[in-house]
């Protein structure tokens, strides 16, 4: 029998994995570290462009973020805290430019403006409430407001052309938002790492079994797609960062914190501008309110973004039901999901949740024509033979127990460790990618326990992230201080706002 021994075993070769190896080599070159990919390239699932609902989040424009309160306030802390995140996402990223390790930051991130806008009366109360909660708090304190449809033209020419003068609209904006391609960053992320010999990257390889052996090592069995040998990998530590396969990975591991755990899987679909005039009309990322039922990553934007080195002209994401747990997944997966002990919290949210499935099945029966009637909310002058349709990427919420419903459905995202801290998994989507960094230096905290108390970890981790062991919540100086630098270093600062320019 063939055996492979490592360190770390990476599943999954998507931009958290990427993050985690990419990170634990910095901290520790000797480590060997193995990735194993199902499909044949690096960051064709989730991580892709096309199959990413947000490509920057920040919490400047995701209304989602900040849900109205029924005592009449605007909840902030999770828009403090994704912001505060992509800020440590910013400081590794713009380590690494400086040390070479990545690219020209123009080839995975660009500057755009993030924009949120509503209409109506009580949108307009909203969005101005949730401006006043916001800009007072340094982390967005550059946020602009306005209710002025001459103003907002300006900001927003496409959204504004030919809308009712008397309409009650509402805007905020922020100039440093940024578009990252992850798909992009992730191979510049993998192909960084193949350089060194401690490095080994398995694609087209599908896990099939996994067990822990007495020493806390786990053998994982691994089949080639194209020959059909399997091999035994032997590692010390198991990252499970797959998307949506994490989930059947976990319950193939066995480990007790697994149980419990099912998954809701949506489906998503973008409609794609093919009129290059009006792409170049529209330069920034404009999100609205979602309708009510909908899953957070349908919540309506306008988006300017970078794919495959080409700009380009979304609008959706249009959510849609689905069995798969991954794009290129099987429609068996949510069944063979189905467990013992998830099946109580899957029957309990299925019960409580019947409006979204509603929801689901209706977005996934709407017509061309309706879709397109929903842009033109957003671009009044909208012609549909200008947009086309295209999918999007599959996400699997989190399902898990609860005592007073039987189980209940989350939106964020979770790791999930083992006692002994030999294998992490990530599960759920929102906010995903772009607090990477972050979701992954926990793993290690979790993990690495040990290591990371060491004085070598700590000053390898500040050197790499300066506001490490800090909150930038609080520290209103390291803040302005960080941001001055990641600006300046990833080539925001001079871009203004350029979507795909030259630093």
């Amino acid at each position: 029998m063939s055996i492979k021994k490592v360190d770390v075993l990476l599943v999954g070769a998507g931009v958290m994995s990427a993050t985690l190896g990419k990170l634990l080599a910095q901290l520790d070159p000797s480590l060997k570290i193995m990735m194993v990919e199902r499909l044949s390239r690096v960051a064709n699932e989730s991580s892709h462009s096309m199959n990413n609902a947000g490509t920057g989040h920040a919490g400047y424009c995701e209304l989602n973020y900040t849900p109205l309160q029924t005592d009449g306030s605007v909840e902030i802390n999770r828009a403090l805290d994704i912001n505060s995140a992509y800020e440590v996402s910013l400081q590794f990223w713009s380590y690494l430019v400086e040390q070479g390790v990545l690219p020209a930051p123009e080839k995975f991130i660009n500057p755009i403006f993030h924009q949120s806008f509503v209409w109506g009366e009580a949108n307009v109360a909203f969005l101005r409430k949730r401006y006043e909660a916001l800009h007072t708090h340094h982390l967005f304190e550059e946020m602009e407001y306005s209710e002025d449809h001459a103003i907002l033209r300006e900001w927003m020419p496409l959204v504004m052309a030919h809308r009712d003068p008397k309409q009650a609209v509402a805007a905020t904006q922020v100039k440093h938002g940024t578009d990252v391609d992850f798909g992009m960053l992730t191979k510049k992320l993998v192909k960084a790492m193949t350089r060194h010999s401690t490095f080994d990257l398995k694609l087209s390889h599908t896990i099939t079994s996994m067990k822990q052996f007495p020493d806390g090592r786990w053998h994982v069995r691994v089949r080639d797609n194209h020959t059909e040998h399997s091999r035994t990998i032997d590692a010390g530590f198991v990252f499970l960062g797959a998307g949506g396969g994490a989930l059947p990975l976990l319950q193939k591991s066995g480990i007790p914190e697994s149980l419990g755990y099912g998954g809701f899987p949506v489906s998503g679909q973008w409609l794609i501008c093919k009129n290059p005039d009006v792409v170049k009309r529209h330069t920034s990322k404009v999100y609205g309110k979602a309708p009510k039922g909908a899953p957070p990553m349908s919540v309506p934007h306008l988006d300017s973004r970078m794919i495959d080195g080409k700009p380009a002209l979304l609008f959706g994401p249009f959510a849609s039901i689905t069995t798969k747990f991954l794009k290129e997944g099987s429609v068996l997966d949510l069944f063979s999901s189905l467990k013992s002990n998830n099946l109580k919290p899957m029957l309990a949210v299925a019960r409580d949740n019947l409006d979204l499935t509603r929801y689901l099945i209706t977005e996934a029966f709407k017509s061309h024509q309706a879709r397109v009637a929903s842009l033109r909310e957003f671009y009044a002058d909208a012609i549909d033979e200008d947009w086309e349709l295209a999918s999007a990427g599959q996400r699997v919420q989190i399902i898990k127990g609860c005592d007073t419903k039987g189980g209940r459905l989350e939106f964020g995202t979770e790791i999930v460790t083992s006692q002994d801290g030999t294998l992490a998994s990530l599960l759920g989507a929102s906010p995903g990618a772009s607090t990477s960094v972050q979701a992954m230096i926990a793993v290690i905290e979790r993990c690495f326990s040990s290591r990371v108390a060491t004085a070598d970890w700590q000053q390898r981790l500040k050197r790499m992230i300066p506001s490490y062991g800090e909150s930038l919540d609080e520290n209103e100086e390291l803040l302005h201080a960080v941001r001055e630098r990641t600006l300046a270093t990833l080539g925001l600062e001079h871009r203004a706002g350029k979507l795909g320019s030259k630093a």
